[in-house]
């Protein structure tokens, strides 16, 4: 019996490889096979983009993000100015303030120091003139001559 069943598959392959029945089929698991090879190509690109495509999204995201922070930053910047604004002008007042209130004590004292030039100066000029005296009346034969006193 088992040659029996034997003998028919055989002589079921042999009618089927005649008939070209065979030869179809294993073309069309070829081509089956040729179709997911393809796919599969196809699934392995699409993987190896993905990376970089998630590598490119997340530097964008970034980018966006440093781009939010530097707007956010130059915003403040700008609101802390408003904010010292008044505060400058005062301080500028201030200052100036304080400088003319500098150059008019140094215009003072640049007068005061002329003044007391001025008075050491004739203080000088007295007592060279009464010691010219004196020393004329103790040598009147000779000609008065004239000291200059050194001014500071």
């Amino acid at each position: 019996m088992d040659k029996l069943l034997e003998f028919g598959r055989k002589a079921m392959f042999y009618v089927r490889v005649l008939s070209g029945y065979e030869e179809r089929r294993i073309r069309s698991y070829r081509l089956q096979l040729q179709n997911r090879l393809e796919q599969a190509q196809v699934r392995k690109a699409a993987l190896k983009k993905i990376p970089e495509q998630v590598i490119l999204s997340e530097v964008r995201r970034m980018v966006d993000e440093m781009q939010a922070l530097n707007k956010k930053l130059e915003e403040t910047e700008a609101a802390i100015e408003d904010y010292f604004k008044p505060i400058d002008k005062e301080a500028q007042i201030i200052m100036k303030m304080q400088l003319e209130g500098e150059e008019k004590t140094m215009r003072e004292m640049m007068n005061a120091m002329q003044k007391q030039a001025l008075l050491e100066k004739a203080e000088a000029d007295k007592i060279a003139n009464i010691s010219s005296v004196d020393t004329n009346q103790q040598k009147p034969d000779k000609a008065p001559t004239t000291n200059h006193a050194e001014v500071r």
